[in-house]
Order: structure tokens, then sequence, then C-alpha cells
């Protein structure tokens, strides 16, 4: 091998007559009788390569066999390409490099796809030689990405002074929320070890530890189901601070935000981001992770239906309208797709009404009067050419489906820029949801968030209203943070965790090491943990986190390059004391 004295991406004009030796992959040959061109390629670029009788010395049939993605070396002199053979697409466009020798480093067998289109290959098959596939400059370019955001984000808080410290990947398994991934002890058999789903307690120990201001790009795992923003090991950037309130950490997060964006896409988002509560997100939007590139907000509709003779909505809980500009092109068949639809979110059908010169046509419009018809037009900003689309039924089913459509319809109306970003901060979660499967109640974020401190009196009496001090930091319609104000008092967080069904024994079992710390003086802290993967995801405009993770799972958490999960032998069963049941 010669020694690289180039990368295939550097060579400049001003780099004509100089001697060079670049190594790399054969990216594409071209034959025109004793003249071969080839095109070199690593991971900074391409270097055109010509090969000819006179100024080859070595074995011109071997140049002749070269295939794609053999990996050679060469070196040669750079020389200024004719003004006809110039390609103002490549940084290298302007130059070739004349070769005089050449060393053959690894013959390349056939290959399974085209690294130049992903597309000739489905995902699973092309997961399957994944390492092919980072070949490809799309996913070369989105690991650079990573790579650059790693950067910014560490130097980002190292300037406001965090410190970086590990937590432990073997940790006590503490299952609340999804389930954990469990690790058997061989030398504590009938133990077992979970991977962290957070490092939650571990952060909250820090604090009490006296680092006022941690962080921590750390993985994560969680065995749950997944769908194409999830994985079941992911990476978050982990952060706590004490002595702070909600403000704090949203303004520093704001602030990383936006020195992220800046210099990642060399985007300016807004500054501050807006702030929106739990309820309006869910009431305007449908959903507490809202899309603000577009509009169509959700809108009272069940003063209009009260007053109407359709009796489809007189007993339900909630009707709410949108109103889709442009909208009454939507033929019956269309219409009857997006009732389908709705269908999967628990409605019973979804309602419209198109408007046109007269005003309101069509769908419901009949079962209102002409004077009702004016005030919904005039009240819900209504113009020609749009429909309104309504459903009617208990409030959650109403805020799911028409959240979902919202989100459909902006979609397929062209509406969500990939290259425009809308960040808003959503805030006041619940603290509690109703599990009516198991007949409880279950934190909304984790047993940690700290309740509203004007809520702590009505805490037992009415826990469904209590308001906790969370936040989540929402993108595009994709939570990119979440955190929240956590409890730093024994006495609350033993009355937060009796709430959810956790006795006193139980909590003691599961997080008495937290409970004790709490004892020694505990500061008041909070923090938040961004999805890393999926802020990735948006800098990079991919439509899932597998395109911005070097070697990723299935949707069925299968790695399918190296068949992981995979069998392991009697004897390692043995030394972990563990025993497969039949299935």
């Amino acid at each position: 091998m010669f020694k690289r004295t180039h990368t295939c991406g550097s060579l400049r004009i001003q780099d004509v007559n100089r001697s060079v030796a670049l190594n790399g992959w054969v990216n594409s040959v071209r034959l025109h009788g004793q003249v071969i061109f080839v095109d070199l390629r690593d991971r900074y670029g391409k270097t055109q390569l010509v090969f000819n009788t006179e100024a080859f010395q070595g074995d011109f049939d071997l140049v002749k066999k070269l295939s794609m993605e053999d990996v050679i070396s060469v070196k040669g002199s750079v020389q200024k390409r004719d003004s006809s053979a110039i390609n103002p697409k490549l940084p290298t466009g302007e130059i070739e490099v004349l070769v005089s020798d050449m060393e053959m480093l690894n013959e390349a067998a056939a290959m399974p796809f085209l690294i130049s289109d992903r597309n000739s290959a489905t995902e699973e098959f092309r997961l399957k030689y994944r390492y092919l596939e980072l070949r490809t400059e799309e996913l070369q370019k989105n690991l650079l990405i990573r790579h650059w955001t790693y950067q910014t984000v560490r130097r980002y808080l190292s300037e406001h002074d965090f410190v970086e410290i590990e937590t432990p990947c073997l940790m006590k398994s503490t299952p609340e929320g999804a389930r954990d991934y469990l690790v058997p002890s061989r030398l504590h058999h009938g133990r077992f070890y979970a991977l962290p789903q957070s490092p939650q307690t571990y952060k909250q120990l820090l604090m009490i530890s006296g680092f006022d201001r941690y962080f921590q790009i750390v993985k994560c795992f969680r065995d749950e189901d997944l769908r194409a923003d999830r994985q079941p090991e992911f990476t978050q950037i982990d952060l706590e601070m004490s002595f702070i309130d909600e403000e704090d950490v949203l303004q520093l997060c704001t602030g990383l935000t936006r020195t992220v964006f800046k210099e990642i896409r060399n985007i300016d988002l807004p500054d501050p981001f807006p702030v929106i509560t739990y309820s309006e997100a869910m009431e305007r939007y449908g959903t507490d992770r809202p899309d603000l590139r577009f509009g169509m907000q959700l809108q009272e509709f069940k003063p209009y239906s009260d007053r109407s003779e359709f009796k489809a909505f007189k007993g339900a809980e909630c009707v709410k309208a949108l109103v889709l500009r442009g909208g009454s092109k939507y033929s019956r068949k269309m219409i009857d797709q997006l009732t389908d639809f709705v269908k999967h979110y628990g409605a019973k059908g979804l309602a419209w009404m198109k408007v046109d010169a007269e005003g309101l046509t069509g769908g419901i419009s009949k079962f209102f009067s002409p004077e009702l018809k004016r005030k919904i037009q005039q009240d819900l900003n209504a113009e020609a050419g749009d429909i309104l689309f309504i459903v009617g039924d208990a409030r959650e089913t109403v805020l799911q489906a028409l959240g979902a459509l919202r989100t459909e319809l902006g979609q397929r109306e062209g509406l969500t820029d990939k290259n425009v970003f809308k960040p808003v901060w959503v805030v006041e979660f619940p603290m509690f949801e109703w599990n009516a499967e198991e007949q409880r109640y279950t934190a909304m974020h984790h047993p940690f968030t700290s309740p509203k401190p004007e809520d702590l009196d009505t805490l037992e009496s009415d826990p469904g209203s209590a308001r906790s001090r969370g936040y989540d930091l929402v993108v595009n319609g994709y939570e990119i943070a979440g955190g929240s104000i956590r409890i730093h008092k024994r006495d609350i967080q033993r009355r937060v965790f009796r709430l959810l069904g956790i006795s006193d024994a139980e909590a003691q079992q599961k997080f008495g090491f937290l409970l004790e710390a709490f004892r020694y003086g505990a500061p008041p802290h909070g923090g938040i943990a961004f999805g890393f993967d999926r802020l990735v995801m948006l800098l990079a405009g991919a439509p899932n986190i597998r395109e911005v993770i070097a070697f990723p799972k299935t949707t069925s958490a299968m790695s399918l390059m190296d068949d992981a999960p995979s069998p392991v032998s009697k004897e390692q069963l043995d030394e972990l004391g563990l025993q497969l049941k039949e299935q």
C-alpha cells in the first residue's frame, strides 16, 4: 500500500503537478480503449483517476479487471481536466490524477445490492449487509451529522459548567413503564441486573452528591413495542441541574437546541420557543406532540351541533371540527378513506360539510339551519373551497381521532416541509393517567416527577386533576426531549408512590437507596433527556431513526446482520443457573 498523502475529496486546482498517493474504493470504471477512467471514493469524496499505457508503469491488464468496490492504492500526479470534462458537481471536478502505479489491496466480490442505489434492495436485505449500506453517501452523511451533533452538545454543555459523568449500565431492576432488559448474574444465581431505561435515579443521586450540573450522552434500553422512531437500544442526551426551576431548564435547553440547529444546519430557531400547556395542546391539536408547521387547529363545534337536527351528536360529550383549506376537492371516495382512518382511533365516523360560494353544503349540512350555517362559517373562518371535518364522541376519542386526522391531512397537503422546524415547549402535564385495565393510576412521566406546589393539598383527594412540573420539547410533531422538576422530599415521594399503588414496603425494596439518600440533604433539582437519535433524524431529514444509527435493529428488535438475539449454549445457561422453558 502506498502511504496516503491526500483523501479522495481534498485535491483542488492548486494541486496540479503535485505527486500524490490515494487509497479508496472503486466507485465506477469507464473503459475508453487504451485509457481507463476510474472514480476512486472514500468518505471524504471522489477523485477521477486516469490510467493510460504511456504513464502507467504497472500491469495494465490488472487495471482492465477492476470492478466496483475493489480497494486499491494508487500514486500519480495531479493534472487539470480538459474544460469539456470539468464536473461542477464535484469539489474535485476540475482535476484528475494521472496514475503511474497501482496496488490491488482487496478484490471485492459481486455486491449483493448496488451501493449507488439503496432502493435496489429492501430495507431488510440492506440491514443484513449494513456494513455495505454504510458506504452509501446518504448514510455516511447522516453519521457525520450525528458526529457533529455529539461534539456541539458536549461543547455547549461544558461551556455552561456541566460535568460529564458516566453512570452504570448494570443496575437494579426497577420496572416502572417499559419492560427492563435483564442480565443474569453468574456469581449470584437467581439474581439479575437490568440495563438502564434511563439513568434517572443515578442522576438524582449525583445532585445529592453535590454535582449541580451533570450530563452524559448515554445508551438506554427499553423492551417495548417498536415503531419508526423507536429502537430497543437508543441514545439520550441526559442532564440534571440543582437549585433551578422549570424556566431555568427551558432556557438552557432552548439555547442548546438553537446552537445545535445553527451549527449543524445553519438554521436560526426562534428565541424563545413558544410555550403551551398540555391542556392547550390537546384541545387545539389533539396531541401533546403538536406539529406547528401548519395551523388547522381543532375548534369547538358542540355549541352548533347541539342547535342542529343532527341527532348522532346530541349525546356526545365533545364535538370538535377542523377546517381544511382547499379541501372541497376531496371526493366522496377520499372522504370514505379518511372515515376509515379515524375509525382506527376509536371514532364511530367522520362528519363533513363543504364550503362553496353559497355557503355550507353536502354531508351533514342539511341538518343545520341557514342561519346556523352562516354562523358556523363565520366563527370557524371557513371560506369557499374549504371542507369541515367533524367528530363527536367522548372527549379523549375526539381529540385522538381529530389529532391524528390533522397530522394525516398536513402530510397529504404537503404542509410538512422537512426543512422547516417549529419547536414548542409543552408544560403542565397531568401527574397521573388512569389505567382502566389495572384499575390504578400510573405516572404520566415517571414516579419521580414533582407535582405543582399548588396541587399538593388535593393530591390524594383528586389525583386525576393534579398537574406535574413536567415539560416536553416538541419539534415538528416529534418529542425530542422530556423532563421535569423532581421530587426532592422523602414524604412527597412516598405520597406519590402510594397513589401509584406502590406500598411503603415495595418502595423500600425498589427505591430504598434513593429514599435513604433524600434524608441527607437533597437539593431541589430537575432535568431533561433529549432523544438523541430522534434529534439527529430531524437534522438529517431522515424518515426514521434507523437511518441515523450505524447498526440498528428492525422493528421486531432483530439485528439481521449478526443474527441477534441468538441462542446460547447449554454450558452458558448452566453457568448462569438458568433453564429454558419449552414454548
